[in-house]
């Protein structure tokens, strides 16, 4: 089984993070390599997720979808909880601070975004759950990795212009 090296993890430990929301600003270090990390994260998950795993999965997603749109920061909160369930799911203490890491770059990236994400957001995590019930790793690893580079294009595109530069 594939391992994440501790490196990986403590390097962004080291540089305080890869987002920060604060009032529609969204600041960024490293995206690429946490999306990559994730990627890796992901792959690594989908080898030793169990049926019950993949319900908790679904489940997650199901709660997400059932609070309403109007509702954004809590259904955008929901939609994270996904990343907090593949962690649990997983069982992998190595993968959990990729993943809190990630669920938090995946808020950021969402309230940015704003509600129009909301599709996006739901259609990535069903083919992802398709793809983790087929265990089919490379799928999962571009998956997540399309996903949050989609985000990532969504938030620099909500950003104002004059703040785009420095995004």
């Amino acid at each position: 089984m594939a391992r994440l090296d501790a490196d990986d993890v403590r390097v962004l430990d080291r540089r305080g993070g890869t987002a920060e929301h604060e009032r529609g600003q969204l600041w960024r270090q490293d995206a690429g390599a946490l999306i990559q990390l994730l990627a890796a994260a992901t792959r690594i998950a989908c080898t030793g997720i169990t049926g019950p795993g993949l319900a908790a999965l679904q489940a997650s997603l199901d709660q997400a979808c059932a609070i309403p749109r109007i509702y954004w920061e809590r259904r955008a909160a929901a939609h994270v909880e996904f990343l907090n369930a593949l962690a649990d799911a997983a069982d992998d203490p190595q993968l959990t601070p990729v993943f809190t890491r990630g669920a938090g770059f995946a808020y950021d990236l969402m309230i940015t975004a704003g509600s129009a994400a909301d599709d996006i957001v739901i259609n990535s995590r069903k083919r992802l759950l398709a793809h983790l019930s087929a265990r089919d790793t490379g799928e999962v690893a571009a998956e997540i990795e399309d996903h949050f580079r989609i985000l990532h294009f969504m938030g620099r595109l909500a950003v104002p212009p004059a703040q785009r530069a420095s995004a």
